[in-house]
């Protein structure tokens, strides 16, 4: 694997910025993500969507590019991390006040969350799990931006594909300097879509064996009948992430997950269909994006 971030990191880090820039009225702001990505990377991949337009909009042609560029990344990029982003931080924001102290992202990518809220966010210990490859390449992103590395700021090198990536991340976050006795805040963003049910149970037990009493998980999951929608955008989804080497895998039942979650101990605190998410985010004046269809957001907290 090359020392890059994967591409489903990389379009949703660019689906953020592009929001933050260009959104009249954003409901959620990563301000440094453009930073992160680099103004001629961040050129390149609008280049590259625009190049995309019978992949992304078949059929449709624009004569104005930016007007052809907005509408691919506002209908198919933006927003899920947008949303899903917005519903992690105001759930982490509300659990800190409940005494959390420990904030843990499973597939961190390209998240800009310990730079860019430095002043309500440094009261807890930020750890960043993901691969090698993608912190490696976020490192270098890091130092070319000219950040200060943040005092609560954890790199965790965990291979989620491999086959004891659950014991793996144990460990590996124990020599983080992570304190399990300490209520925590795990977020699980675009991560299960790609892991096998047998891979994603491994994972919620050693969360489990992770959390203390109190402690909650946030995460994004594609809901009954997502492999099969007609929808164009959530094919598109499924056959560029297959593209680049990452092909989604599971979906579920909102019966199933909360058995799954249940047998590790894990209540659903909160459970966002997609009719929820676009009246919670995306049903204020002037906004132009719309909730993505199957894909549901969930809140668990450990009993």
């Amino acid at each position: 694997m090359e020392n890059t971030a994967s591409i489903t990191a990389k379009m949703a880090a660019f689906g953020r910025a592009f929001y933050a820039e260009n959104a009249a009225n954003p409901v959620f702001t990563d301000a440094k993500g453009k930073e992160l990505i680099g103004e001629e990377e961040y050129r390149a991949m609008e280049a590259w969507i625009r190049q995309g337009v019978d992949f992304f909009l078949p059929g449709k042609n624009q004569a104005d590019e930016t007007t052809m560029l907005r509408e691919i990344v506002y209908s198919q990029i933006a927003p899920l991390p947008v949303s899903r982003g917005k519903f992690c931080e105001d759930s982490l924001r509300t659990a800190m006040r409940t005494g959390i102290e420990q904030y843990v992202l499973l597939g961190a990518g390209l998240d800009t969350f310990a730079f860019r809220e430095r002043s309500w966010g440094r009261n807890c210990e930020v750890f960043e799990v993901d691969h090698p490859c993608t912190q490696e390449d976020k490192r270098r992103r890091i130092q070319a931006a000219g950040w200060q590395i943040p005092p609560n700021w954890h790199e965790v090198p965990v291979d989620f594909s491999a086959r004891d990536s659950a014991e793996h991340l144990i460990e590996k976050l124990r020599e983080a300097g992570f304190d399990r006795g300490k209520k925590t805040f795990f977020s699980w963003l675009g991560v299960s879509y790609y892991l096998s049910p047998g891979e994603i149970g491994r994972m919620l037990r050693a969360l489990a064996a992770l959390s203390a009493e109190g402690s909650s998980l946030v995460f994004d999951c594609a809901g009954e009948g997502f492999f099969s929608s007609p929808v164009q955008r959530v094919q598109n989804m499924i056959a560029m992430a297959s593209a680049g080497g990452e092909p989604m895998k599971t979906a579920f039942r909102y019966e199933e997950l909360e058995k799954l979650l249940e047998a590790h101990g894990f209540l659903i605190y909160e459970w966002l269909t997609p009719r929820d998410i676009h009246a919670r985010y995306f049903s204020g004046p002037g906004e132009e994006m719309t909730a993505f269809e199957h894909v549901h957001f969930v809140l668990a907290v450990k009993k």
